[in-house]
């Protein structure tokens, strides 16, 4: 059995050197951009829903921000299991 082969070294080499594009002097490569347009109608549609949700979400999140700081903060050890389970069944 032969673990070593001679030929290995040189295949990593020929693989290394496709990665490398042949630039013309004086060109430079560029890289794309990715853009995203949201329209009009739909920013208009977020805005609407953040301020439906805006007083009932405040008072949730400093009713939490009030529990955490009095140390009265607890999450069930069952609904922590839950989610895990949940998480790791997915297929």
């Amino acid at each position: 059995m032969r673990i070593n082969e001679p030929n290995r070294t040189g295949m990593i080499n020929a693989y290394n050197k496709t990665n490398k594009l042949p630039l013309n002097k004086g060109t430079k490569a560029s890289m794309g951009r990715d853009e995203v347009k949201i329209s009009n109608e739909a920013l208009e549609m977020l805005k609407q829903v953040e301020e439906a949700e805006a007083p009932a979400r405040k008072e949730k999140v400093n009713q939490l921000k009030q529990q955490i700081e009095q140390g009265k903060y607890h999450v069930p050890s069952e609904k922590i299991a839950e989610k895990f389970l949940s998480f790791w069944k997915k297929p």
